[in-house]
Parts: C-alpha cells; sequence; structure tokens
C-alpha cells in the first residue's frame, strides 16, 4: 500500500506530480492512500513510500486529455477527502479508455464533474458576495474582507481579485488561509477568525442606498433570490441587512413605483446611486484595456431617460472628452437624431464597453474592434445602468453593443428594424453603429444608409 501526502489540499501540481509517478509504476488505484500534511491516513497502509521517479516508467506513456486536466483543476479544490483518490481512478482508466472524459453518463465521470461544479459555484459566490471595509493604516487605507469558503477555493481565486483591485491595498481573511495585496506583491499568512475583520465604514451607506435603489420590487421571486444569495452569505455583505424590509415592503414598494416613478424621491435616489456608480466604474479595472486608456468614459443623459442608446466604445476624442459619442460618429448620430425628432438631451447614451481600444499607428491612434472577453467584462455596468434607468426601450448601436446587450452574437441584417426582447426583460432595437455610416465607398450609398439609419430610431422611439 503506497501512502502519498501532499502539502496543501488545494496542492493540484503535487497531486499530478505524485499521480504520473504512480501511473509510470502501474500502481493501482486501490493500492494507494491520499492524505494532506499530518492527517490521519489509512491505519493498516505501510509506512510513507514516496511515488516512484518520473524518469523511471514501467507502463507505456499515454497522453491526458485537456478535459480531464481542466476538470481535475477544480475537483482537487473540492473538500471531499476521496477527491484525489477519483481523479487517480480516472486516470489509470483514461490509459485504456481514452475519451472516458466525453461519456457524462459514467457514474465517475458524473461524479466528479459534479464535484467541479461545486468549486466553480462557490468561487463564483467568493467574487460576488466578498464585500471589503476600509481599515485607515499609517501607509494609506486597507480594505479587509472577511469569507468563509465552502471548499479550498482562495488561493485559486487570488488572481481575481489582484486583477480587480490592482490599485488597492487589500486583505481577505478566511478561516484557513489569509490572503495580503500591498498594491505590488501578494503574500499569505494564517487563517483568521470572523474578529478579526472590521465591522463597517462610511463607503457602506452608500452602497446600501445604490442596492435600495436598483431593488425592483416587481420582480422579486424569494425563492431565486434565496438559491442565487443563500442565507450563510449575508452576515458578511450590507445590503443584506435591508433585505428583510426590502422583501416585507415589495408589494406596496411596487404599487409606490408606479404612482411615484417620476417623483423628485424616486430619481433623487437613482441619481445618488447613479454617481456611485460612475464613481466606481472610474477605477475599472475588470479587462487590460484600462491600462492604456485615458480614461473610463460612462455613459451620460437623464436618469429618467425612456429611451436608452447603447454603442461600441470610446473613440479617440471621447477618450480625450471623457464623453460619449462626441467625435465623428457622434455628429452622425446627433444628425440622425435630429432628423428623427428625437432631442439627445432627453435620451440616455453610453458604451458596451467603456475604455477605448486602439492600435498605435505613429502619432494615431487606430481604432479597434473589443473581443468577446473585453465585451462580457464590461457587461457588468451596462446592466448596472439599465437597472438604474430602466429605460422603456433601448437601442443596440452595432454588433458589439447587440452582443452586450443579449449575451450572443446578433445578426443586424436578420433583427434589425423591430422590437426584440431583452434576455432579462424589455425592448431592444438593433441597428448599425454611425461610424458605420462613415465607412462606406460613395455619397449615394451613405445618404441612403443614413435615411435607414434614421428611420431605425424614429421607429424605436415611437414604441416609447
Amino acid at each position: 500500500m503506497r501512502v502519498v501526502t501532499l502539502p496543501a489540499p488545494d496542492d493540484f501540481n503535487a497531486w499530478r506530480d505524485a499521480a504520473r509517478g504512480l501511473i509510470a509504476a502501474a500502481v493501482p488505484p486501490d493500492d494507494v492512500v491520499w492524505q494532506v500534511g499530518a492527517e490521519a491516513g489509512d491505519l493498516f497502509a505501510a509506512a510513507e513510500t514516496p511515488a516512484p521517479p518520473r524518469h523511471d516508467p514501467v507502463g507505456p506513456a499515454f497522453t491526458v486529455p485537456r478535459a480531464f486536466l481542466d476538470l481535475a483543476r477544480n475537483v482537487i479544490l473540492h473538500r471531499d477527502a476521496e477527491r484525489f483518490a477519483l481523479l487517480y481512478t480516472m486516470l489509470d482508466r483514461l490509459r485504456t479508455e481514452p475519451r472516458l472524459t466525453d461519456d457524462h453518463a459514467d457514474p465517475l465521470v458524473r461524479r466528479l464533474e459534479g464535484l467541479a461544479k461545486h468549486v466553480r459555484r462557490d468561487i463564483h459566490k467568493m467574487r460576488a458576495f466578498l464585500r471589503f471595509r476600509e481599515v485607515p493604516e499609517e501607509a494609506g487605507s486597507r480594505y479587509v474582507a472577511w469569507f468563509e469558503p465552502e471548499h479550498h477555493i482562495v488561493r485559486a481565486n487570488a488572481a481575481f481579485f489582484v486583477n480587480r483591485f490592482a490599485s488597492m491595498r487589500w486583505s481577505i481573511l478566511t478561516p484557513e488561509v489569509a490572503l495580503h495585496w500591498d498594491g505590488a506583491m501578494l503574500s499569505e499568512g494564517p487563517g483568521a477568525s470572523r474578529a478579526d475583520a472590521p465591522e463597517g465604514d462610511p463607503t457602506e451607506e452608500v452602497w446600501k442606498t445604490y442596492y435600495a435603489s436598483i431593488f425592483n420590487p416587481a420582480r422579486v421571486k424569494v425563492g431565486a433570490m434565496l438559491k442565487e444569495m443563500p442565507r450563510k452569505y449575508w452576515k458578511n455583505m450590507p445590503e443584506t441587512a435591508l433585505v428583510p424590509e426590502l422583501l416585507a415592503t415589495a408589494q406596496a414598494r411596487e404599487s409606490g413605483m408606479i404612482t411615484r416613478a417620476q417623483s423628485a424621491e424616486i430619481g433623487g435616489n437613482s441619481r445618488i446611486a447613479w454617481e456611485a456608480l460612475r464613481e466606481e466604474a472610474m477605477g475599472c479595472t475588470r479587462c487590460h484595456l484600462h491600462k492604456h486608456a485615458t480614461q473610463t468614459v460612462f455613459g451620460e443623459g437623464p436618469i429618467e431617460a425612456r429611451l436608452m442608446f447603447v454603442g461600441e466604445q470610446p473613440g479617440d476624442q471621447e477618450d480625450l472628452a471623457g464623453q460619449p459619442f462626441v467625435g465623428p460618429a457622434g455628429q452622425v448620430f446627433n444628425r440622425a437624431l435630429a432628423a428623427a425628432g428625437i432631442a439627445r438631451e432627453d435620451t440616455y447614451v453610453t458604451n458596451a464597453v467603456k475604455h477605448f481600444k486602439f492600435e498605435p499607428r505613429g502619432k494615431r491612434r487606430i481604432h479597434a474592434k473589443p473581443d468577446a472577453g473585453e465585451i462580457e467584462a464590461c457587461r457588468w455596468w451596462i446592466e448596472q445602468e439599465q437597472m438604474l434607468l430602466r429605460p422603456k426601450v433601448m437601442v443596440a448601436l452595432g454588433a458589439t453593443a447587440a452582443r452586450s446587450l443579449f449575451g450572443k452574437v446578433m445578426t443586424i441584417s436578420r433583427e434589425r428594424g423591430r422590437a426584440l426582447q431583452l434576455p432579462g426583460g424589455g425592448a431592444a432595437w438593433i441597428t448599425v453603429h454611425p461610424s458605420y455610416l462613415l465607412r462606406l465607398p460613395d455619397e449615394a450609398a451613405k445618404r441612403g444608409e443614413f435615411d435607414r439609419f434614421v428611420e431605425d430610431l424614429r421607429a424605436a422611439a415611437a414604441t416609447v
């Protein structure tokens, strides 16, 4: 009987190296006991023996599918004590069943996929429900958060928080391990307790105002909400202190929204929430585009606007001015709005991607189309703008904007000229981006397409 001791419960590399040695020596799964650190192993196991070196193979070498490696990296993070043995069993079977990862009906594959799913969900919960509190220090403010993960996901999640909050000094405390970021280097410390984390700070009042403003009582589904945001996370999230009252008064609030939709009270709260959202977006580091752009270009327009336009991304002039649609494409857009009888000052105008993506050519910055990852990284901002404004109609200007609103690739030629249902509710129209008109080869084509663009805008505005 072989006893393999891994240095940490989430050490995929150590498990992989040990498994390679065991496979090379043709050690069957039933002859291996896996343990972590000094934890108790099999009472009947022999003294611990290291796995054979990888350069002394007994069996023939074989290629492991990438799907298995991706699966294993997630499964290793689960708390199930059998995960190492289950993965080694699957690895052993892959020698004779190379397509085993494709057999989702196989009991072993199904169990491992279930473990991986739980881990991915826990990773998502940490990203969604972790809340930082500001703690003054001599070197400046540090932001401290407390989180209790279900699985060993903290180290695996570190890169997300480093990239997301690169300019902050922060600490994430959990019962098993603590992460500390000083703005340049990530370090690790021992686990902590809830008492080591701060209780709250002044920024939470702004966050609570924002949460209360976007809470829509007409769409409350308590069961679905509890499934996505279980009560176990509530004690560490400031906005959840508002949830019981918001739920208890949901019906009254829904009626009040209908009768006071245009009141100063609702508009005032929404404006405060929008300003807080815009301020947060100014420091956005969700993708790499912020590293080269001059600034975040957020949406602008009245909070009570019933018509919302979404473009692709800021251009060169928008990036410098910090306002959407002020360059050449913006001038075409303004002319089209005027021709359609729409006052721009009555509409809300924003972009699917908030930072300028470009390729430098000498002293010029040439527009570059955002890719799927950049669009997805910025979707959160669009969703928050939509929740705050609750426009009756949205208009996607171009394919990038359409992909952002619908979450998938949309064909403009097929979907143009009619109202479409958004995945989260509400109506949207799809048309071309004004920059498309600037790229047309001759004046006749430009005039024809401009007229068609105006008709699209007029038709969308008629449904408001």
